[in-house]
């Protein structure tokens, strides 16, 4: 056991700090009543992550200079949301991605393929799902990554069960969606998308539709480069630029989707938003999941339209159909994709990403009382 720790130092202290975290609040919940716990959660969501504060600050100093009477209209209002979600993403955005990109400098592509390497059958799907939580890449620059690991070898279950949960599910995007949303909210998102990962994988391989992928794809050649070790200080410049990279590829995605999102919050009608996305609306999912296919963007991009959605009385199924469909299912990434498999791959794909998110949406629509 002591060589086990010595060996796994890190994890044995994150393992420690979790199950000290599980054991305060448990204490304090029969000590004190769970309702305590659950202010706990709230304060943790709304005030350090959701920066409620902030927004409560923008809308004295906004009150101050323009009046009182400014505030509360239209434009007041929407001048307010789109100052306080910038700030709020952005800051958000770049200390998660500082922190979890210097995690992702343990797991290069090289690293990430030799582990997946290790595990067979449905272990190897939900590893590769994991995987794909705690991989710096989006729904494009995934697609070189699955090309790689098809050359290694990996199962085509394996691959795809990397493939859909690497844009789908963030560590990053579970904290900002409990920012704003809470985290049952947040951990129902990852939850259902790490399902779909490992299911899509699964049914990919047991179906033999993995095989149908380019010729060039497995006639290439597989490089298995040795990782030189990185220092603290490289691993620190890793992550600055990663999230100067990261910023300066979704900042506009992020200021259009805060802009929606104001517009949606603040000049669109709740009775008009709920007709055509609200519960009561049977065809709402399948709206959602048609609407978001198009638009190309990452999951940080379309944060702020589910806001405005939520605050409009949306179903979270719904918000959870769209985002997938944006993050898992952009046109620009299913034309990359398409370049290395072929058709019968691709729709196949396609098939169980779209019947999932739509299945998905149902359920958790279903269940929205469990997340008002």
């Amino acid at each position: 056991m002591s060589n086990w720790f010595k060996k796994h130092k890190k994890l044995a202290i994150f393992l420690g700090i979790l199950f000290a975290i599980i054991f305060i609040n448990a204490f304090i919940g029969l000590i004190f009543g769970w309702e305590v716990v659950k202010d706990i959660f709230n304060f943790f969501s709304y005030q350090v992550l959701g920066m409620q504060w902030l927004n409560s600050l923008i809308g004295f100093a906004l009150g101050g200079i323009f009046g009182n009477d400014f505030l509360i209209s239209r434009w007041g209002l929407s001048l307010q949301f789109f100052i306080y979600d910038t700030i709020k993403i952005m800051f958000l955005l770049c200390l998660l991605i500082f922190i979890i990109s210097y995690i992702q400098s343990y797991f290069p592509p090289e690293r990430t393929k030799k582990i997946l390497s290790k595990f067979t059958g449905i272990k190897a799907n939900i590893v590769g799902a994991l995987l794909g939580t705690v991989t710096p890449f989006c729904s494009c620059s995934s697609i070189p990554i699955f090309i790689g690991f098809t050359r290694a070898g990996i199962s085509s279950g394996v691959t795809f069960s990397f493939l859909i949960s690497s844009p789908l599910v963030d560590l990053g995007a579970l904290i900002l969606l409990a920012s704003i949303f809470g985290f049952p909210f947040a951990i129902a998102y990852v939850f259902v998308g790490l399902v779909l990962a490992v299911i899509g994988g699964t049914f990919i391989e047991k179906s033999g539709a993995g095989k149908y992928v380019e010729d060039f794809v497995t006639a290439g050649s597989n490089v298995d480069l040795q990782q030189e070790t990185i220092t603290k200080k490289e691993r620190i410049t890793y992550a600055k630029e990663q999230v100067y990279n990261t910023l300066k590829k979704v900042w506009l995605f992020i200021l259009i989707g805060v802009l929606i999102g104001s517009i949606i919050h603040n000049w669109i009608p709740t009775e008009w938003i709920q007709s055509i996305l609200g519960i009561n609306n049977p065809f709402s999912v399948l709206i959602a999941t048609v609407v978001g296919t198009p638009i190309y963007a990452d999951i940080f991009g379309t944060i702020p339209v589910a806001e405005a959605l939520f605050s409009k009385g949306v179903g979270v199924g719904t918000i959870l159909s769209f985002m997938m469909s944006v993050t898992a299912l952009s046109v620009p990434s299913l034309i990359m994709l398409r370049k290395a498999i072929k058709p019968r791959l691709l729709w196949t794909f396609i098939g169980i990403v779209v019947l999932g998110i739509i299945i998905i949406g149902y359920l958790f629509n279903a269940l929205n009382f469990l997340f008002i």
